[in-house]
């Protein structure tokens, strides 16, 4: 066989590897697209009162002020159900994206905004925000109204984040399993806090603070998506400008100097998105864990490690996973509502487990 055929055997080989992946990405972002928009008419049809589709899409059509159906169903369309939809779409639109970037980031499948730190920070300044609104930062409260708990929560997870990347780069050269450990060291010190300040709370603080911390939709209105939307869709609309870069840096910060990537740059503009939507996500949501890990990787099985098209599909995916979950929680155990937490906690936790296993090759999948 000629030294040129066989020399170009495995190049043919990557090439057809990478359009099968190309095609199997856009497929996939097609179904996730239209599951997206089930979901999505799902969630403002289930509940405990149920709305058969052509009744919500009549109501949606007709506007808020519309005839289209009773007066009762035009309220729980368009003040209850509809923001609640949007809000649930975006926290976890925004947990997604930010758990493949962090991923790509740290080079790690097991990265993840809420076990790394930044979850911890942000949900440190909101708890603290909700307990001393009243006292020493009623300035604060104040000045930014509305804005107050996703500002507090966007500054506390860039705070976080700021010291974790400190912590772990010395001389320009950044440790990723630095990193990750002060990221965990972090976390945990943040929650010592907000068990701090759960302790120094009122009984109303109490309550509020406690279904906050199992994270949920329950108190949506167009008033809460108004403060958290902005920054969350900021970051959504952002994360494109990163993908290409997270490809290089996957192959090692020395490689993708080498291919042009601008390394300091791709770190710091990562970890200001990172920190925007999960401060926001979680100053609206509380804390609702393992959808970072659990949807990008397995994302990434399907359809390959090439962030430029695994961001988006995981933005697509997230606000699906959500979307169901929110629908899970309002029906399971109806009339009372499940906080989405302890949902996400139960499908995501086991999830993790296997991958901890796959990584030490103790599952066949």
């Amino acid at each position: 066989m000629p030294a040129e055929a066989t020399a170009g055997a495995p190049a043919a080989a990557r090439l057809r590897l990478a359009g099968d992946r190309s095609a199997r990405a856009r497929v996939a972002m097609a179904l996730l697209g239209l599951l997206l928009v089930v979901s999505a008419l799902g969630a403002l049809a289930v509940g405990p009162a149920m709305l058969p589709p052509g009744t919500v899409a009549r109501i949606l059509l007709a506007g808020p002020n519309g005839q289209a159906s009773s007066l009762a169903d035009t309220v729980i369309v368009w003040q209850i159900r509809l923001p609640r939809m949007l809000l649930g779409a975006l926290v976890g639109a925004s947990l997604a994206t930010v758990g493949a970037m962090m991923q790509g980031l740290f080079r790690n499948p097991l990265a993840d905004p809420g076990l790394v730190g930044v979850s911890g920070g942000a949900a440190f300044a909101a708890v603290a925000t909700i307990v001393l609104s009243g006292s020493v930062l009623a300035p604060f409260a104040a000045l930014f109204g509305i804005w107050a708990l996703p500002v507090a929560a966007f500054f506390g997870g860039l705070a976080a984040t700021l010291l974790i990347y400190r912590i772990g780069t010395r001389a320009g050269r950044s440790s990723m399993a630095l990193m990750l450990l002060a990221g965990i060291a972090l976390g945990a010190f943040a929650g010592a806090g907000t068990g701090f300040l759960v302790f120094m709370s009122d009984d109303d603080q109490l309550r509020t603070l406690t279904f906050w911390s199992l994270g949920g939709l329950g108190g949506a209105t167009w008033g809460k998506l108004a403060a958290g939307a902005p920054m969350m869709v900021a970051a959504l609309l952002l994360a494109p400008l990163v993908a290409r870069g997270l490809n290089g840096i996957v192959l090692g910060e020395a490689e993708a100097y080498h291919l042009g990537v601008d390394v300091q740059r791709l770190k710091r503009l990562t970890i200001v998105l990172v920190a925007l939507a999960t401060g926001a996500a979680v100053a609206v949501s509380g804390a609702i864990g393992f959808v970072g890990i659990v949807v990008p990787h397995l994302l990434r099985l399907a359809i390959g490690p090439d962030h430029r098209a695994l961001l988006p599909a995981s933005a697509l995916a997230g606000a699906s996973l959500l979307l169901v979950a929110d629908m899970a929680a309002r029906t399971l155990v109806a009339p009372a509502e499940l906080p989405i937490g302890i949902l996400t906690a139960a499908i995501g936790a086991p999830v993790f487990l296997w991958i901890l296993l796959r990584r030490r090759g103790l599952a066949d999948v």
